[in-house]
């Protein structure tokens, strides 16, 4: 299958023979009357390109990409609506090279070679360099893109991408080194105002027909969240409104009722996904109640999986709350229950209500911080064999390897702790547990010194803040005790228990 048939080719610069894509000789359809408006709307020149300042500047990659100073291959990486198929058709318009359009949706590695072997001929013969725009290329596998390396490589082509994901994750990495990576920003709502406007007043648009009231060009702008494509799209949608209605102004009314729900930027699958995941995390672990329910609205409204939600709550509960307060893990836990039991959109709540209490609770780390040194140690290969008094000794024979020996038995002793040995000896004596003072745990914090001496048989404290103390732990009138405890410890031990 040739594909000169497959793609829209430049008119003048396509291969002998090759049909003209329909209506265009830019490699992609002429726009016609009856074209979307962010079709008519799409800038003629670069000068007409708008939000992306920082990769305007002269001798960027992208003016020499545009102008054809330099053979680049470029990855035009940025969100919806921010300009990267209107970068393609500038290319394609502004160079004398062959422009082959494709699309990852719906093309394979046959028709990447296809291309590539075409190209190559081409230039063979004297002929122009072709320039290979390829959208949606992070949906491309590892097989395809393999297949371009070659021809990137040796500039048989210069490939243009475009992708809304991050490249780091969705292309391959000898892929992204033959490339220029190019990063486009949102537009900001200033950036879509003025598009707006041009819009009204130009004669590729409304030409100056309607009227466009500051509220509802408030809204659309809102709406917009910084995709010009959905601006231009909702615009389009309210004038046809206005038109039907017989006004000739586009109100906020107007402007809500043809435009009803606003689209949430958000993609189960793709970098959305991980950034918002981020950003509702550390709202929580910030106490910043507000923002983590909005961060929890907006997956929800984009059909975020309430499991996968009630699964970071589970999470987040021992990683960032933990023993600051011990009931975050019972709430979480309860309403990832909630979610499986009585399912969308009731769970919503449940799910909200954990949110605030994880939100507004102290917060620690410490759960995670100690089980990350003890692994650090293990892989480490710190440990040893497990002390003959903890080892297993209900078999048979146990006893006579010595197994058991020694244990003591901690409920046999009022205080319900023991002096004894419970860890390996080249760990004995090492602290991976440091509780922090928030909350719930600052008992802990205040009962774990006193354990720690007892299990490990350390002597008392010989002194205090309010007078010096024998090393038994008493005062040399012998009226009070260390720690308002026993010289044993069991008073402060069982009061923490409690």
């Amino acid at each position: 299958m040739e594909s000169d048939t497959l793609f829209s080719l430049g008119g003048p610069t396509a291969a002998p023979g090759a049909p003209a894509g329909p209506g265009g000789a830019d490699g992609f359809p002429a726009a016609g009357e009856d074209s979307p408006l962010p079709v008519r709307m799409r800038p003629a020149s670069i000068d007409e390109l708008v939000g992306q300042d920082h990769l305007l500047a002269p001798g960027a990659p992208l003016r020499q990409l545009v102008g054809g100073g330099a053979p680049l291959s470029v990855i035009l990486w940025g969100p919806p609506g921010s300009g990267k198929t209107t970068i393609a058709h500038l290319v394609a318009r502004a160079t004398d090279r062959r422009f082959v359009a494709m699309s990852a949706l719906n093309a394979g590695v046959k028709d990447v070679r296809a291309v590539i072997d075409t190209a190559r001929r081409q230039r063979r013969a004297g002929g122009p360099q072709t320039v290979l725009f390829i959208d949606e290329v992070h949906r491309f596998s590892k097989t395809q893109q393999d297949s371009l390396l070659a021809a990137v490589e040796d500039r048989t082509v210069t490939l243009l991408a475009a992708t809304t994901e991050n490249p780091y994750f969705s292309v391959i990495s000898p892929l992204l080194s033959r490339c220029v990576l190019l990063t486009l920003q949102p537009l900001d709502d200033a950036a879509v105002r003025g598009l707006l406007r041009r819009a009204v007043a130009d004669e590729r648009g409304l030409a100056s027909t309607l009227t466009l009231e500051s509220d509802a060009e408030d809204h659309l702008v809102r709406l917009a969240g910084g995709d010009v494509r959905k601006a231009l799209t909702a615009l389009e949608a309210a004038a046809a409104s206005a038109t039907a209605l017989g006004t000739g102004r586009i109100d906020l009314a107007t402007a809500e009722q043809a435009v009803d729900v606003a689209a949430v930027r958000y993609d189960r699958d793709g970098d959305a996904h991980y950034d918002v995941t981020s950003a509702f995390i550390k709202s929580m672990r910030g106490s910043d109640v507000d923002a983590a329910l909005h961060w929890l609205a907006r997956m929800l409204v984009a059909g975020e999986d309430a499991r996968f939600i009630a699964r970071r709550l589970v999470i987040f509960a021992s990683e960032d709350v933990g023993m600051a307060d011990p009931t975050a893990l019972t709430v979480a836990t309860a309403a990832a229950h909630a979610v499986e039991f009585v399912g969308l959109p009731e769970a919503q709540l449940n799910l909200a209500q954990a949110v605030i209490h994880l939100a507004t609770a102290p917060k620690s780390n410490s759960a995670t911080t100690a089980l990350g040194a003890a692994m650090t140690d293990v892989r480490a290969g710190r440990g040893g064999a497990v002390p003959r008094g903890l080892r297993d000794a209900h078999y048979s024979g146990a006893r006579g390897l010595g197994h058991g020996t020694g244990y003591r038995y901690p409920h046999d002793d009022q205080r319900g702790v023991v002096t004894q040995q419970y860890a390996p000896d080249d760990l004995v004596g090492t602290d991976y547990y440091q509780p922090s003072g928030h909350g719930a745990e600052r008992s802990v914090a205040a009962r774990l010194p006193l354990l720690r001496r007892i299990v490990r048989g350390l002597p008392a404290p010989v002194s205090r803040p309010d007078g010096p103390v024998t090393a038994d732990g008493r005062h040399p009138s012998g009226t009070g005790h260390a720690g308002g405890a026993d010289e044993d410890g069991s008073d402060a031990v069982g009061e923490g228990q409690q």
